[in-house]
């Protein structure tokens, strides 16, 4: 917690004096992209992915906070957070560059973090990170916002992470990647600022992995009836 605080002082402290430097307006906001509960057939989990940012049009930070917190178990699957800047490079991405910090199961991890994320043709957000370090990892989410009315949103979801060598002490395998699958209706109460949402979520690890998976008595897959909330403000 001593490491989270300082490097959020330090990247505000860098953004305010950037802002002043340039007379920039300086702006924050929260949201929460996921906020909800899983009910599975061996397990439920409470998951979240949320961002905090602060800074200007042309540079800002951002603290990323995922989490997957088994309520059966009463223990964390997963804890990651990504303290990140994030500056355009063209009209629709932004270049982000950062560190990650991971506490899951087995050994904390720390990453360097580089990446793109921004809108691709036909509107679907798409970010693709590249986490540096002695177990290098490629991640690829893309989302789609599908407007039934005004109100009602489909939006299918995907999110593949990719290990590049063994890491068996967190799960993962060479070239075995994780894939995250979701499919959530919400409807916006509130100008977009609250969203309740029900939706299925499926996820499955592959290669070795999966073989990892299966030699600590876990399953490879798993489907998820899903109830949450999006949060904007």
């Amino acid at each position: 917690m001593k490491i989270i605080a300082a490097t959020m002082g330090a990247l505000a402290s860098i953004l305010f004096s950037l802002s002043a430097a340039h007379s920039e307006p300086f702006v924050y906001g929260f949201r929460a992209d996921l906020l909800e509960y899983r009910i599975g057939e061996d397990a439920d989990v409470a998951a979240w992915e949320t961002f905090l940012s602060a800074g200007t049009d042309d540079l800002k930070g951002v603290w990323r906070s995922d989490g997957e917190y088994d309520t059966t178990e009463s223990a964390f699957e997963e804890l990651e957070n990504q303290f990140r800047l994030q500056t355009p490079i063209t009209e629709f991405f932004d270049a982000v560059a950062g560190v990650r910090f991971d506490t899951p199961k087995g050994p904390n991890r720390t990453y360097g973090v580089i990446g793109v994320h921004g809108l691709a043709p036909q509107w679907f957000e798409v970010d693709l990170d590249f986490f540096i370090s002695g177990d290098p990892i490629f991640r690829l989410e893309a989302e789609y916002e599908g407007l039934i009315t005004n109100r009602i949103i489909l939006s299918p979801r995907l999110e593949v992470d990719l290990p590049l060598t063994n890491d068996e002490e967190i799960g993962a395998g060479a070239w075995g990647p994780k894939m995250e699958v979701g499919l959530r209706l919400s409807y916006d109460l509130i100008d977009r600022a609250f969203a309740p949402y029900i939706g299925v979520h499926y996820e499955r690890v592959f290669g070795r992995s999966a073989n990892f998976a299966e030699a600590e008595g876990e399953d490879k897959d798993g489907v998820f009836f899903v109830v949450g909330a999006r949060l904007l403000f």
